[in-house]
């Protein structure tokens, strides 16, 4: 076997990896040593801009095997025959902190799949709860920032963190799952994953539903409590990411169970809430769940960087039989995460290995910009229509049309029966066990009354009083209790 010979960027040989050249045994380094100037130059441009939230993540390959026939419900290929199997990418992450933080911290997690369909790469970007802070994108940047570190102490404040919810009703759900015992998972493999979102299938016949996609851990939930995860984020900062990691490669490969929940398009107007609200879980009751098929993940990436880091998940990747609803949130996802790939990784990111399409082949106009990879054959056009068989239009909407009335402007959500913010966050508190209720009081509780203004208190203590009034009258005792001693 002949031996490997270190080369620089352009595949010239290196003389010499170990030293600088320099003008004589003790002088000055040349700026003529061109391996030095380029193994300097690529060291300070390694790293790119972290994303802004899900910064710290784990991902890994896999496939996904359709189980149950769904083909009444959407005309997507890959899900169109019991038995059929696509491979596919996850990423897990943490939504707050930054790329060097904890795994075991309370926080949201990230749950987006990228299934590599033969009609092109579908995403499916969500998270381990099937509710979110907020249902307007354009209140996504103040709620980020109040979660995020502050701009003077460099941390995260409690005064900012409670002060936006105070001003959030609608997070009262989500806050109640984030301080409950889910709020820190014992390792990805042990959540579960939700779409969140509200989204439209179509079948052959031009049928619209919306459905909700929920991924059931087949590991069963395991969490941590605050105690634990304070434990656990100290000794081992990276415990998910050396979870998922050892797992796969010990063989013991994690899977989930993907249902969808699903409701005929002409029952959303009449739904006793507004079903496209992000805030909101639909009941089991009225629309039960409905299997379709096994996600398992069995491989590894080689390289974390070039495939967890530079991983692209956008919601506006669909494919025939998949498309939006009006969920707001959604719509306003299907613009910011493009565009921040597009800032971080490059207009060109869609050619990187572990987000272009595998089974099927990228085929468009798309020519110029920074890092531009793709070769097309010598004289092919770079506009469309032309008339050199260049790739043309279908014709073929991906799925159905949404029918839209009324004027343009700003508006609320439109008025349903059962429309309020707190109902379903009372509904979650009475479901818990009286030992998950006194954790979840205490986790509140132990946030709370960190917070500086007596009035933010007041109107968070209002937002539990209003979910369920036992809810209530407990975190307002813990609160005082921490405060007055």
């Amino acid at each position: 076997m002949s031996k490997r010979v270190l080369t620089t960027e352009s595949g010239a040989p290196v003389a010499d990896n170990q030293n600088s050249a320099s003008a004589g045994v003790g002088g000055p380094l040349l700026l003529q040593d061109q391996h030095l100037l380029e193994k300097l130059a690529r060291f300070n441009r390694e790293r790119i801009p972290e994303r802004v939230v899900h910064a710290r993540g784990s991902g890994a390959y896999g496939h996904f095997t359709v189980t149950d026939d769904v083909s009444d419900l959407t005309s997507a290929a890959f899900l169109n025959t019991v038995g059929k199997r696509t491979e596919l990418f996850t990423r897990f992450s943490t939504v707050a902190d930054n790329l060097g933080g904890a795994d075991a911290v309370r926080d949201p997690r990230g749950f987006a799949v990228k299934f590599y369909t033969e009609e092109g790469n579908y995403d499916l970007v969500g998270n381990n709860t099937p509710v979110f802070f907020i249902k307007d994108p354009l209140k996504f940047p103040d709620f980020i920032h109040s979660q995020k570190r502050d701009p003077f102490t460099g941390k995260q404040e409690p005064d900012n963190v409670w002060d936006f919810w105070a001003h959030a009703p609608e997070a009262t759900h989500q806050v109640t799952w984030l301080m409950g015992d889910r709020g820190i998972p014992a390792s990805y493999r042990h959540m579960n994953g939700y779409g969140s979102h509200t989204y439209q299938w179509t079948n052959a016949a031009g049928d619209a539903f919306f459905v909700k996609y929920h991924f059931k851990t087949n590991q069963g939930i395991r969490s941590l409590s605050a105690e634990q995860g304070q434990e656990l984020a100290g000794k081992d900062a990276n415990s998910h990411q050396t979870d998922l990691l050892q797992a796969i490669e010990r063989g013991v490969h994690p899977s989930w169970t993907l249902y969808v929940q699903v409701m005929p398009a002409a029952e959303a107007d009449g739904y006793r809430f507004n079903p496209f609200d992000l805030t909101k879980v639909w009941p089991h009751a009225d629309y039960p769940l409905r299997r379709v098929g096994r996600l398992v993940l069995d491989r590894n990436p080689d390289n974390v960087f070039a495939e967890v880091e530079q991983a692209a998940f956008s919601p506006n990747n669909f494919v025939p039989g998949i498309g939006p609803s009006p969920d707001k949130m959604l719509q306003g996802r299907l613009f910011a995460y493009a565009d921040a790939h597009r800032y971080r990784l490059g207009v060109n990111h869609t050619q990187l290995a572990v987000n272009a399409p595998r089974a099927t082949t990228a085929d468009n106009y798309g020519r110029d910009g920074l890092m531009a990879a793709s070769a097309q054959p010598r004289g092919e056009k770079n506009y469309e229509p032309n008339s050199y068989g260049g790739p043309a239009e279908t014709g073929t909407p991906l799925s159905a049309p949404l029918a839209v009335h009324g004027h343009t402007g700003t508006h609320e959500a439109p008025a349903h029966s059962k429309d309020d913010h707190f109902f379903q966050a009372g509904e979650l508190y009475r479901l818990m066990s009286e030992e998950e209720r006194a954790r979840l009081v205490a986790n509140i509780a132990g946030g709370l009354s960190q917070v500086s203004r007596e009035d933010v208190i007041e109107k968070n203590l209002a937002h539990f009083h209003a979910a369920d009034p036992e809810y209530g009258k407990r975190v307002e005792a813990a609160v005082q209790a921490l405060r007055e001693g």
